[in-house]
């Protein structure tokens, strides 16, 4: 196996051995994050604004001022939602008719209504999103959690990726990284099949004993290297992911073997179906994974362009929603069947929204403004909207929500207390939240 290749497998093992460091009790132990890349359009799935379906066809308003766009939008008349919002489960918490599935579990969603973010183009935002920076090379929210707690079980990484096998992720693997921590925390990305990991398993006519010495010797001769260069971190990535790498072969393709669920819930997830099937594997693979012990799942859905509706939302959101929508209800159920729900934070949003003007005709150009995603689990109350944008759904406007305030949240709901949880760079303690003022938003944490 190849010396990155391997760096790219290893995780840290002393936080599992030592124990979870939190700082309080914890409401969630893991998290999945369905990550909607390329920017839904919060105005046609998740934030009901009846004043844009009135003035939909007309010019946006003097009254709302400048508008930071790529657009002209004096050009660009005011777009009416394309689907009808309708009030769901007990709690009449409104979805549209793109998402009757994950409309299913409205009384479990908590919608936020009020992100808003800093940039326009769409690596800065996957970043932000990502990593609570527009700027390439901070380490990623599953690197700072697997920095802080480990995994759950030694044979399998902390952080595990699962990116849409289209590709083509603006702003690339970097929004998954380790930036400036120590090489062991990046995420490790994976897929179903036989080959989880690429060159994860021996060549033909290597067997385990003569693969054991291989690796001792190499050990010996790594750890005689990192002595000679002050425990250089990199090198002692390298070291850890050759015993990960050794430990992952007897349990990692098991895990991604999907064959052995039930046909029950392989039709839950849509897997028995064309257009959901791809989505509902992954989606499928993500609960298996934080079954095992992984910390953190990211799972990504768009290939390059993927949700960026700028020519035709109606046609863009009709094929993602038809992907995606059953998939995560599925997961949804499966974990509220399986007890997972109690402690699991899922997690579902793009890094940003879109327009609530028009863009040529039937698009929408992007919002970081004002967007929407929700949470569910780990004690999060559902069937509930927080915070809330303008009348056409532009700007946030009451209970905003930052990205950096996002971020400490999800880090206190992991029992983790964002301004402790540092690391030492450059001469200065690094943290996720960054240098400025951060707090937990208490409103979404029931």
């Amino acid at each position: 196996m190849g010396i990155l290749a391997c760096a790219s497998l290893a995780q840290s093992n002393e936080a599992a051995i030592e124990g979870i460091r939190t700082h309080f009790a914890p409401r969630a132990k893991r998290v999945i994050w369905l990550f909607m890349h390329g920017g839904p359009s919060h105005v046609d799935l998740l934030d009901p604004k009846p004043a844009l379906a009135k003035y939909g066809g007309q010019p946006l308003p003097d009254s709302f001022g400048n508008v930071m766009t790529r657009r002209d939008v004096k050009k660009n008349p005011l777009l009416a939602p394309l689907r009808r919002f309708r009030p769901r489960g007990q709690s009449g918490l409104e979805i549209s008719d793109f998402l009757p599935h994950i409309a299913q579990h409205a009384d479990d969603l908590c919608v936020v209504r009020s992100m808003h973010g800093d940039s326009v183009n769409h690596p800065q935002s996957v970043y932000q999103m990502n990593t609570g920076s527009i700027l390439m090379g901070n380490p990623s929210v599953g690197s700072w959690v697997a920095y802080g707690l480990g995994s759950e079980n030694q044979n399998m990484p902390a952080f595990v990726v699962l990116p849409d096998p289209g590709g083509g992720l603006k702003g690339g693997p970097p929004a998954w990284g380790n930036g400036y921590l120590p090489a062991s925390y990046q995420g490790v990305t994976m897929r179903p099949g036989a080959s989880p990991i690429l060159d994860l398993q021996p060549q033909p006519g290597v067997n385990a004993e003569q693969q054991q010495r291989d690796l001792s010797l190499i050990h010996k001769f790594n750890q005689r290297h990192l002595q000679q260069r002050d425990a250089d971190n990199r090198l002692a990535a390298r070291v850890k992911a050759y015993e990960l790498a050794f430990r992952m072969q007897t349990e990692a393709p098991e895990l991604v073997d999907l064959q052995n669920e039930t046909q029950h819930t392989q039709q839950m997830y849509g897997i028995d179906q064309k257009e959901t099937r791809e989505f509902g594997e992954r989606c499928l693979l993500a609960r298996r994974m934080i079954e095992s012990g992984v910390r953190f799942v990211q799972l990504y859905s768009g290939d390059t362009n993927g949700w960026d509706a700028h020519a035709d939302v109606e046609k863009n959101h009709t094929e993602y929603c038809r992907r995606t929508d059953k998939p995560v209800a599925g997961l949804l159920q499966d974990l509220k069947q399986r007890g997972l729900m109690e402690d699991t934070l899922v997690i579902w949003g793009g890094e940003f929204g879109r327009m609530p003007m028009s863009e040529q005709g039937k698009g929408r150009d992007h919002n970081p403004w004002g967007y929407s995603l929700w949470m569910a689990g780990a004690g999060i109350r559902g069937g509930r909207a927080y915070g809330a944008t303008d009348e056409i759904g532009l700007r946030a406007v009451s209970d905003k929500v930052s990205v950096t305030d996002f971020h400490a949240t999800l880090l206190h709901l992991l029992g983790i207390d964002h301004y402790q949880l540092t690391h030492f760079h450059n001469g200065l303690d690094k943290r996720l939240t960054g240098p400025d003022e951060a707090k937990p938003i208490q409103g979404l944490i029931s």
